[in-house]
């Protein structure tokens, strides 16, 4: 056996590594929520009730079983019991309207949804199903659901306090776990191969309706177990604090990487800062997976946060632009603060900085791949392969690689090719280590006056703005130059700035050409599962100057 194919004997399927963490430690912590905790043994049995219930309503190898609920254990104990059949789990992202649900359970092939009767964020699960499907409320067996709009699904469960017409309520559904033992799981997981899909994620859906994107147990393990042991250098005795999206791989690669270590995973429902701010420091989390500049700002500037309350944080992962991680760490100089690159077709993510690295490398580069994990940079001219520093399409090729968009072929004719490699879309580039740099989307591109401008340089140089949280830059219309910068800024706790002085400060550090001609403050943002929606700033932004140019005219 070779080095490399002894090192992953143990990267098995997602339900292997929970029984074998079971088996590690059952009375070790595995997760918590701010009002309730589950060790590995109380979280196996949970998984394997549910999926004993899955199971005496036909959920087996390959069965699509669909997961729209808020971050919790029923969302858990759903998504391993499911795996543990070996099923096919689809995530749903919770703040899908009607029209964005109601695609991805067609297009889905969802056969069961499992979904919560909690209310999140002011969405009520129940009521947005019935308006979504045609016909749930006045089916007549909820068991036996025949449906024109969705015909593949046969029940909706629901896992909470109340009854709603239509849908097998936690009684009944608990009670279907008589049918099937404990023993008949372990067998059929004992089947599951690592090359079978284990979920179909749908992508965030900001430019287009959402994807369907099916990932192998061998993606999502081989991913997560060395991201856990290589990056973070997760123990037992770590707690590693996420309070992301579960229906998001930005908390399910995490929890894979948590379950192989045997550590424990740290949740929230909702994120609320003041809640988040106890939990970190009565837990003593040790990894703080914030990820996302609206999350991290909000602990760095919350009104109780101190340096030393975070002491025992040894890692903080963060994405954004190079001048914001900078300051970020030098708000945290206890922590190491990291940074990502990945997309769900890749696995999730396809590289951490290693914390070993400079502040430097740390701030400017993602790190370099996974082992297993081809990354190349491809010219936007021709698509050859471009030597290093320099700006290109980043590619990538590996066991990390989603089984191609559900069905879609033209897509994945589009996006795959011939060897193999994944077109991402994405602009990067390798430095002489091979360490990753994003430098934005080929379809973030602005073109002021024949310049080709990337939004993600503006903003980064926004940001360096004391005043400044989190900037983001879209293209405005403009009957000069085509396009031209707009900012959308959002500011820090008790900061002050204006549109004058903001673009005051970046015409002393940027091109005229590359300056925001519009700037608009914000304190909320339109939000996909865990990323802006730029999409909606350019709409907002190009109706606004319509209705100007509309006034103006007399019209």
């Amino acid at each position: 056996m070779r080095a490399d194919e002894k090192r992953w004997q143990d990267a098995w399927t997602l339900g292997d590594m929970l029984t074998r963490a079971r088996d590690r430690d059952p009375d070790a912590l595995a997760i918590a929520f701010p009002d309730l905790r589950r060790t590995y043994g109380e979280l196996l049995d949970g998984a394997l009730r549910c999926a004993r219930s899955l199971a005496s309503m036909g959920v087996d190898r390959g069965s699509h079983v669909g997961i729209l609920m808020p971050n919790c254990i029923d969302f858990l104990e759903a998504l391993l019991g499911a795996s543990l059949l070996g099923a096919v789990v689809v995530p749903i992202n919770a703040r899908f309207k009607p029209r964005e649900l109601a695609h991805v359970i067609a297009d889905g092939d969802i056969e069961i949804l499992l979904t919560s009767d909690v209310i999140e964020e002011h969405v009520d699960y129940v009521r947005l199903l019935q308006e979504t499907v045609p016909g749930l409320s006045q089916a007549p067996d909820p068991l036996h659901l025949s449906l024109d709009a969705v015909p593949k699904l046969r029940s909706v469960v629901l896992l909470g306090s109340r009854h709603a017409p239509g849908m097998v309520d936690r009684e009944r559904f608990a009670a279907g776990a008589a049918a099937i033992s404990a023993e008949e799981v372990d067998l059929r997981r004992s089947r599951v191969a690592m090359r079978e899909v284990a979920l179909m994620m749908y992508t965030s859906g900001t430019t287009a309706m959402p994807k369907g994107c099916p990932l192998s147990h061998e993606a999502l393990v081989r991913t997560a177990v060395i991201a856990g042991r290589s990056r973070f250098r997760l123990t037992p005795t770590d707690r590693f604090w996420d309070p992301l999206p579960m229906f998001h791989m930005s908390a399910i690669l995490p929890l894979i990487g948590v379950i192989d270590a045997g550590a424990a995973m740290l949740s929230m429902t909702h994120f609320d800062a003041d809640v988040a701010m106890q939990m970190i420091e009565d837990e003593q989390a040790t990894i703080l997976f914030s990820t996302f500049p609206a999350i991290t700002q909000a602990l760095i500037n919350h009104p109780s946060y101190d340096p030393d309350r975070f002491k025992q944080v040894r890692i903080l992962n963060n994405v954004a632009p190079s001048d914001s991680l900078r300051a970020v760490q030098e708000a945290i100089p206890h922590t190491r603060l990291i940074s990502a690159y990945g997309c769900t077709e890749c696995g999730g993510v396809v590289c951490f900085n290693d914390p070993d690295e400079t502040l430097e490398q740390r701030t400017t580069t993602c790190g370099t791949p996974f082992d297993g994990i081809e990354l190349a940079i491809r010219s936007l001219q021709d698509g050859s392969p471009l030597a290093a520093g320099q700006r290109g399409e980043i590619v990538v090729r590996g066991y990390n690689l989603f089984e191609g968009y559900y069905k879609d072929p033209d897509l994945n004719a589009e996006r795959i090719d011939a060897e193999g490699w994944f077109h991402t879309g994405d602009i990067g580039a390798l430095d002489e280590e091979g360490r990753v740099s994003y430098l934005g989307r080929l379809k973030d591109m602005l073109k002021v006056g024949g310049e080709n401008v990337a939004a993600i340089e503006i903003e980064s140089y926004i940001s360096t703005h004391p005043a400044v949280a989190i900037a983001v830059v879209v293209a405005a219309p403009d009957p000069k130059y085509m396009e031209v910068p707009a900012a959308f800024v959002e500011l820090k706790p008790g900061a002050t700035l204006t549109e004058d002085e903001l673009i005051a400060h970046c015409r002393g550090g940027m091109a005229r050409f590359k300056v925001p001609t519009h700037v608009r403050f914000v304190t909320q943002w339109p939000m996909s599962a865990t990323k802006i929606q730029k999409f909606r700033l350019q709409e907002e932004i190009s109706k606004e100057l319509e209705q100007q140019r509309l006034v103006a005219a007399g019209a």
